[in-house]
């Protein structure tokens, strides 16, 4: 028995035979053709492996199929909606029953339930959200690595590079127990890896998103009639996780999102419109402001009243909409180890905060403050006022990181402190944008509770969202950026609710390059937070570079203004007014890479924005020229920032952009092309 579900978009092929569900077929809607006997998705694979303690695998492995809860499993029923879809499966022997949910979006989001239907119970140490069937491991995997300094570092490998080599040989079959695994462990859901990835085979490309602002684990692997792609939250064997289900207590697993597209950028353009259609927009993100911070390359953490008011004058007469007042407000000294209480400091601003708050308003700006929430410093009377429950804790002792407790938001007397800060700065200083950021890791979870550590993690982060879902509730006219030692939190949980990410702490404006022009692939180009931070002093090519980074996405400033000549600050307002025409389109522009995402130490780098007749491309030379390059690029080209080419000549023929820069220095330039509508 088959069961076909079509969305506007994508076809999903399930077979219901007498074995457990299988996915054989995700393809566009468009595409009719049917599916060949060896097209990326004819498989045997089930769609929901799940394992419980007594209830391993077989054979045994490090992988997470071949459960056997996961083998037992038999249809029981479906019910389907043009947009919704659920299919039962149960478990004649425990009475375990999976659901696996199916949201029509863009692409695909979906997730599965399990709970027992009878008396009893199990312990659950892996549930997948989803398990897609390959028919081949033949493919290319687009994934990327992160790290502080150095996020969005994309590759393309093939997978029989990368962990699964070829074993199966006539007349010798055996089952490969290879895998190509990827983790995330902690609070950091992007502390080294990305939770995005896209498969490719000729002509055709799965791309995916793992939804979890926490642990979270994807592995591909071969089968004996195919391969597989599996996704979920967090496990025991990565994770240390484990939970009870019965009868009343269901689980539920952590959504991940399916596209499908052409080829890598279609696959890519696929997720951009998927995290559109997930993101819980309300009216204050439509205002899209330029935001000033004081922190990089500039003020560091050190902030005064004698530093901020001429900056604030300046961001000002640059075009800045709103000021963040970055780390260091609250300090009175040394304050890494106590920070909690979250009270501007009377040394650093002897005649009050409100002084320079007030500068802010009458300059015409909305105020903004960075905040680190989650963490109360060792050293903090909060560590001591708080009770132990406010805390992640192991065995009943406060985990402490770089001289940091962290709050487990499961608690009420720690939601309770976070809710009165952001009250009492909001009432009191009309603050109307927190950074909010996250420099510090919980480990493996809590278990306070008697949960396990993945457990009560999962709970932590959850509690977490709904906390930001709550702020925002109470505070329609907030906006929140979302920080964590630049981009090591940059999910798309997180970034479904928040106005802002930050793409990167790097301070180097041209290995940001690579950061901004990756930055797109895990995060809509709305929300790409990229810092410009121009100096006085720099030459003209670097301080263009320095705004350049900024202007295909969220324009991020920062920089002394106050001690720049008059042609710098000109060519800043250029950078701004610039980006105001980019911001007016931005939330319908989908990214592509005429050159591939970029590497790391790539000469050449480029990042393009497509409209439906005007599109933006950014082009950055990293080496000193004079160099050439060319690329597919269709449309009439124009120079937009700067206005004028300076050392940079385009000429395009048969369909193909050749960019020439005879610049003595490192440089970038944003150009337009226009095509006309058919």
């Amino acid at each position: 028995m088959t069961l076909l579900w079509r969305t506007p978009n994508l076809t999903l092929t399930f077979s219901l035979d007498d074995g457990p569900v299988r996915l054989v077929a995700l393809r566009s809607t468009s595409d009719t053709t049917p599916p060949a006997p060896d097209s990326p998705m004819a498989t045997d694979q089930p769609m929901v492996e799940v394992s419980a303690i007594g209830h391993g695998r077989a054979p045994g492995t490090l992988r997470h199929v071949g459960t056997i809860l996961g083998s037992r499993l038999r249809y029981v029923s479906h019910e389907s909606t043009d947009d919704s879809l659920r299919i039962v499966q149960e478990d004649a022997e425990t009475g375990l029953r999976i659901t696996s949910f199916f949201s029509a979006t863009e692409g695909i989001q979906t997730w599965t339930e399990a709970r027992l239907t009878g008396p009893g119970l199990l312990e659950l140490d892996f549930l997948s959200s989803v398990v897609v069937g390959l028919g081949s491991v033949d493919l290319d995997l687009v994934a990327g690595d992160n790290d502080w300094m150095a996020e969005s570092r994309w590759s393309v490998r093939p997978l029989r590079e990368i962990g699964l080599p070829g074993i199966q040989r006539a007349p010798h079959h055996p089952v490969a127990r290879s895998r190509h695994a990827t983790t995330s462990r902690g609070s950091w859901s992007t502390g080294e890896h990305l939770p995005t990835g896209v498969l490719l085979a000729d002509g055709y490309a799965l791309g995916w998103q793992i939804e979890h602002n926490g642990p979270w684990h994807y592995e591909l692997g071969e089968t004996k009639v195919g391969g597989y792609l599996l996704l979920s939250g967090p496990t025991d064997q990565e994770h240390q996780w484990t939970t009870t289900i019965r009868g009343d207590r269901a689980f539920t697993t952590v959504p991940v999102s399916l596209v499908v597209g052409t080829g890598q950028d279609d696959a890519f353009a696929a997720l951009t419109r998927q995290r559109r259609s997930l993101r819980r927009r309300r009216p204050v993100d439509d205002r899209m402001p330029v935001v000033f911070n004081d922190y990089m390359n500039t003020l560091m953490g050190d902030p005064t009243t004698e530093k901020l008011l001429p900056l604030i004058d300046a961001a000002a007469e640059a075009g800045a909409d709103y000021f963040c007042i970055d780390a260091g407000w609250y300090a009175e000294g040394d304050w890494w180890s106590t920070v909690g209480a979250w009270q501007p400091s009377t040394t650093r601003f002897p005649n009050g905060l409100g002084e320079v708050i007030d500068r802010i308003h009458q300059r015409g700006m909305v105020p903004g403050l960075w905040l680190e929430p989650e963490v109360v410093g060792v050293d903090s009377p909060l560590a001591r006022e708080l009770p132990d429950d406010a805390f992640i804790t192991r065995r009943g002792i406060r985990v402490a990181e770089h001289g940091r407790h962290l709050l487990d938001l499961r608690s009420t007397a720690a939601r309770k402190h976070l809710d009165d800060t952001v009250d009492r700065l909001v009432s009191e200083y009309g603050i109307g944008f927190f950074k909010l950021d996250n420099n510090t890791m919980t480990g493996p979870g809590t278990d306070a509770g008697g949960t396990s550590l993945g457990q009560g993690l999962l709970e932590h982060n959850r509690a977490h969202l709904a906390w930001l879902d709550d702020v925002q509730a109470r505070h329609p006219e907030l906006l929140l950026e979302n920080c964590a030692s630049g981009a090591m939190r940059m999910d798309n949980a997180v970034l479904s609710r928040l106005h802002l990410q930050s793409t990167s702490d790097q301070q180097d404006p041209l290995l940001y390059a690579p950061i901004a022009a990756a930055a797109p692939a895990s995060v809509l180009p709305e929300q790409a937070g990229n810092w410009a931070y121009p100096r006085t002093g720099m030459s003209k090519e670097e301080f263009t570079v320095c705004l350049v980074n900024g202007i295909l996405g969220r324009l991020y400033l920062s920089g002394h203004l106050n001690q720049m000549t008059a042609d710098e600050l000109a060519l800043v307002r250029a950078a701004v007014a610039a980006h105001r025409v980019v911001l007016e389109d931005l939330e319908t522009l989908i990214p592509f890479w005429p050159l591939g995402l970029p590497g790391w130490t790539d000469e050449w780098v480029a990042l393009g924005l497509r409209g439906p007749t005007t599109s933006y491309l950014t082009v950055w030379h990293r080496q000193p020229g004079p160099a050439t390059i060319t690329f597919p690029l269709e449309g009439e080209v124009a120079d937009f920032f700067p206005d004028q080419p300076d050392g940079w000549t385009y000429t395009r023929t048969d369909g193909r952009l050749t960019v020439a820069t005879t610049v003595p220095e490192p440089s970038a330039r944003v150009i337009t092309t226009t095509t006309v509508k058919q």
